[in-house]
């Protein structure tokens, strides 16, 4: 049976049959969210509501406020308003409030990272310049917004490994999402509510070619030439 609307009351709910072989909901109209389910032996209030953050769904939460006949029906709307705010607020049935969920952001993390992690296990201050770089740089404009809206939106963090693909290169476009990983990673210890996921995790990282620094076979044999013609240069200048 398709779902009824209707405004509930104590008796447009007591006038409501019982369910056959399956239970059915009707919808009120005034408060959305607000429902009495029907079963086979009771008629159950209920409330249903979604938190949405940044465009994105986080969580969607459905339960029982009691039954009908052991409260009113005005009881019952007014449980459903609450327990409806406390989901538009971000939180769930049944867990205690927040205090600002997700509010930590880039530069709160960045700066706990380098003063709590990078000096404090003696890190080189060529590292820590180079994770400044990134985040100070290429991340400027993301300092001071929530660190959880990269987590909830990881396609932010794709498109700027694209655009530093492009206007600097792929080794620094890595070399920036791996500062960004291990920043997140470091704020979600103390930072719980944060999105477990890694948003950096979305990316397609660029393929990097070991750089030639060392010497291979086929350079030792000229490698061992100029040493022997150096060595003949000193003799001749020690022996003049």
């Amino acid at each position: 049976m398709a779902d009824q609307r209707q405004i509930l009351t104590d008796k447009s709910i007591a006038h409501l049959p019982l369910a056959g072989q399956k239970q059915y909901k009707v919808r009120d109209t005034e408060l959305p969210g607000f429902f009495v389910l029907i079963g086979k032996r009771r008629k159950s209030f209920m409330a249903q509501g979604e938190f949405w953050r940044d465009g994105v769904r986080e969580f969607a939460a459905q339960f029982k406020l009691g039954d009908f006949g052991d409260m009113t029906t005005r009881e019952a709307r007014r449980k459903a308003k609450e327990a409806l705010g406390a989901i538009i607020r971000g939180q769930r049935p049944g867990e205690a409030p927040k205090i600002k969920p997700g509010s930590i952001t880039l530069r709160q993390a960045w700066e706990r990272y380098r003063e709590a992690h990078m000096k404090r296990k003696g890190r080189s201050p060529g590292t820590i310049e180079n994770y400044r770089d990134h985040m100070e740089r290429l991340f400027e404009d993301w300092l001071d917004k929530p660190l959880a809206r990269l987590g909830r939106q990881p396609t932010l963090v794709v498109e700027r490994h694209d655009q530093i693909t492009k206007e600097n290169g792929p080794y620094v476009a890595n070399g920036s999402m791996r500062s960004l990983r291990a920043v997140y990673n470091h704020a979600r210890k103390s930072n719980t509510d944060l999105p477990p996921v890694n948003p950096v995790s979305a990316i397609d990282w660029n393929k990097e070619h070991r750089r030639k620094t060392g010497m291979g076979p086929n350079d030792i044999r000229g490698w061992v030439r100029e040493l022997m013609h150096w060595r003949i240069r000193c003799a001749g200048n020690f022996i003049s």
